[in-house]
């Protein structure tokens, strides 16, 4: 399975996919990790992307998710994922690609935004994240204004991850 967390920048999907993918022994990827160089001195510079700018950026995601699910590895991707047509570009819709939505204020994520050093993508350009947002609908959700213990908690139970499912499924596949 691949588990695509998305949200807004600001919203907690690193601290909180690390702590997911490290509690099921899963592969973690950011996805900001896949934008090409020059999306990143966009974004450093304070410009927004534009849906063209990340197509790139999609496709590498995307082809992630293909290789992960060709070797059979289970791994928890971060990407913002904000309009449908990025996700469909994504392959959510899926069997074994699930997405869960972290979902915040737009007063309490810029205050975390503000807070945080070191990030190319800059707090004045929460606008536009928030403006380019679809929410998606029939996903699991969560408040960030849980703490990240909470969150990764009520995501892996949310998909049937948590410590009870998986040792149904060790005890099942006879793997102990």
């Amino acid at each position: 399975m691949v588990v695509i967390l998305m949200g807004v920048s600001g919203s907690g999907k690193t601290t909180v996919g690390r702590l997911v993918a490290g509690d099921l022994g899963w592969d973690f990827h950011e996805g900001d990790d896949l934008h090409p160089q020059a999306n990143i001195e966009k974004m450093s510079r304070g410009i927004p992307l534009t849906d063209a700018d990340r197509t790139l950026w999609l496709v590498e995601i995307r082809e992630l998710i293909d290789d992960l699910l060709r070797q059979g590895r289970s791994a928890l991707i971060t990407c913002s994922a904000l309009k449908g047509a990025y996700r469909d570009r994504l392959g959510v819709d899926r069997r074994d690609v699930r997405l869960v939505y972290l979902k915040g204020s737009y007063a309490l994520i810029l205050a975390r935004m503000q807070a945080r050093r070191n990030h190319f993508m800059k707090a004045d350009m929460l606008r536009s994240q928030f403006d380019a947002l679809e929410e998606p609908e029939g996903v699991p959700t969560f408040d960030v204004s849980e703490t990240p213990r909470a969150l990764a908690d009520g995501i892996e139970r949310a998909l049937g991850l948590d410590e009870s499912a998986a040792g149904a499924e060790k005890g099942a596949t006879g793997d102990a």
